[in-house]
């Protein structure tokens, strides 16, 4: 033993340091999967690269602290958008028949009248939202 007592030779390896990372207090052990196209792919790999981080890393601290726009559609632009495509289906109709060569009625007649004043209304609602 080249004259180290036994009692220095276990103080040295006790007081050495560990090599290794060190541990951290939460682990980060859970995963999570993405399906994305070969395009998103690439667009998220550079993104991540500008940002000079993983894409791990990226993707976490957008889910956490990025903002999500959720768009949501006022009650009126829903309705209007109901009265558009009853009227498109009212409208479909009537031409199928008329490609057919049968004549209108006198009720299909009054309801495509009817039909032709509701557009007109529905496009001035339209022009007057838009100013």
């Amino acid at each position: 033993m080249l004259g180290i007592p036994q009692d220095s030779k276990i103080m040295n390896d006790l007081s050495r340091k560990k090599g290794g990372r060190p541990k951290v207090k939460i682990p980060k052990d859970q995963h999570l999967a993405l399906t994305c196209t070969i395009v998103e792919k690439k667009i998220i790999k550079g993104k991540a690269k500008i940002a000079n981080l993983t894409v791990s890393a990226l993707l976490l601290e957008l889910a956490l602290k990025g903002k999500i726009v959720v768009k949501t559609f006022p009650k009126e632009l829903l309705l209007f958008t109901g009265s558009l495509n009853q009227l498109g289906n009212n409208l479909n109709q009537i031409a199928r028949k008329r490609n057919r060569d049968d004549e209108l009625n006198a009720i299909e007649r009054a309801e495509l009248s009817a039909l032709s004043k509701e557009i007109y209304k529905l496009t001035q609602e339209i022009k007057r939202c838009l100013k």
